[in-house]
C-alpha cells in the first residue's frame, strides 16, 4: 500500500478484513469506551467504525498504522453520534464499583469527594492531557498504544502524561 492516492483496487483484495476486525476491534472499543463510559454504545460505535472502514478502505494510504487509521474513523464516528444525540458530556471516568460488604457511610462520602475533586483535576487539563490521561487510567492502554492513537510518539505520550499527574497532584494537594 503506497503512500498517496489511497488503497489500490489489487491492495484492497489482500486486506482480510476478518483478520483487521479480530485484531483490532477490542482496540476500537477499548478507545470509544475511554470516551463513552457505556458498554453497549461503545459496541455499536465499533460496528458502525468497522462498517464504515469497510466501505472507504480505498482511502487507507498505508501513510499510518491500520491501528491509527480506525481509531481515526472511531473518534469521526462518536463526534457524529454526539452531535446527532447532543451529548455533550461524555468524557467521564466510570464509577467506582464499592464493595458494599466493607463500605461504610463516611468512607463512601469521602471517596466521593475524592472522586470529585479527581475528575475536576482532570477537567482543568489541556484536551491533550486530558486525552492521555483518560486512555491510560480508563482504557488500560500503553504509552506506545496511546501514541498511535493520538499520532504522537510514545515518550511525548509519557511526558504528557507524567505533566498532567504533575498538575492533578498540584490541584489536588491544594484541595487538602
Amino acid at each position: 500500500m503506497g503512500g498517496g492516492g489511497g488503497v489500490k483496487e489489487s491492495d484492497k483484495n489482500s486486506i482480510d478484513l476478518d483478520v483487521v476486525y479480530q485484531q483490532y476491534a477490542k482496540l476500537v472499543y477499548r478507545f470509544l469506551y475511554v470516551h463513552t463510559h457505556d458498554a453497549q454504545w461503545s459496541e455499536e460505535l465499533t460496528q458502525e467504525t468497522f462498517l464504515r472502514a469497510v466501505t472507504s478502505i480505498w482511502r487507507y494510504d498505508g501513510s499510518c498504522k491500520l491501528s491509527v487509521w480506525l481509531c481515526q474513523i472511531a473518534k469521526h464516528v462518536l463526534y457524529q453520534e454526539l452531535r446527532k444525540k447532543k451529548r455533550a458530556d461524555f468524557v467521564e471516568l466510570p464509577e467506582h464499583v464499592i464493595d458494599d460488604a466493607s463500605a461504610d457511610a463516611e468512607r463512601d462520602v469521602l471517596q466521593k469527594e475524592n472522586k470529585m475533586e479527581l475528575y475536576r483535576a482532570i477537567h482543568h487539563l489541556s484536551e491533550s492531557e486530558r486525552e492521555v490521561v483518560l486512555y491510560r487510567m480508563s482504557g488500560e492502554l500503553s504509552f506506545r498504544e496511546i501514541g498511535d492513537i493520538v499520532g504522537k510518539s510514545e515518550n511525548w505520550c509519557r511526558t504528557v502524561f507524567y505533566r498532567a499527574k504533575m498538575k492533578m497532584k498540584k490541584e489536588l494537594s491544594a484541595y487538602e
